[in-house]
């Protein structure tokens, strides 16, 4: 089950998590990356980040073209990865110019040089970058593995939705404590 697996944590930084109101969220996903880190399942941090003046976005995307000037740039606090999940130097960070996690990114090129074929998905927002990353991913023939409570969303509906009715149709969809007691 360890074996060529990764788990991806995706924009779980400072200035999204300040955006949430569940308090168990943090300690759930610290709980993914403790016992990926004790299997010896690589932890990858996907972060959405741009250069300084947003060179890569446009006006046209209505998502990135209507960002704060300095949003998600190196100078901007909350482009950093929340401290509760604070890399380490053995896990890898990935940097993101779009939703999914393979768009604008090198992600792609990681996985394949690690010989990574089974992807095991948590982050914020579940109807952004879990939804988008899935669906390439799946479309990329990799082994999914959504944790439910790894995820979350604005819209706890549109959380429930995906999690119990879109995504297992392309993934394995488990909770975060589900995922830990396989490994053990």
């Amino acid at each position: 089950m360890t074996e060529n697996t990764a788990l991806l944590v995706m924009d779980v930084q400072q200035g999204i998590v300040s955006r949430v109101s569940d308090p168990a969220y943090l300690p759930r996903v610290v709980r993914a990356i403790d016992a990926a880190r004790a299997a010896g399942i690589p932890v990858m941090h996907v972060v959405i980040g741009f250069r300084s003046g947003h060179p890569e976005t446009t006006e046209r995307n209505k998502a990135f073209g209507a960002l704060p000037a300095g949003a998600f740039t190196p100078e901007d606090p909350g482009a950093a990865v929340h401290p509760d999940i604070e890399p380490r130097p053995e896990d890898i960070v990935i940097t993101k110019k779009r939703v999914s996690a393979f768009a604008g990114s090198d992600l792609e090129m990681v996985l394949r040089a690690r010989g990574i074929e089974h992807l095991v998905l948590a982050g914020i927002a579940t109807s952004g970058v879990v939804l988008s990353t899935l669906r390439q991913a799946a479309d990329l023939d990799y082994r999914l593995t959504v944790l439910a409570d790894g995820c979350l969303d604005g819209d706890p509906e549109v959380h429930r939705v995906l999690t119990e009715k879109v995504f297992p149709r392309q993934a394995d969809v488990v909770s975060v404590e589900e995922w830990v007691s396989a490994l053990a």
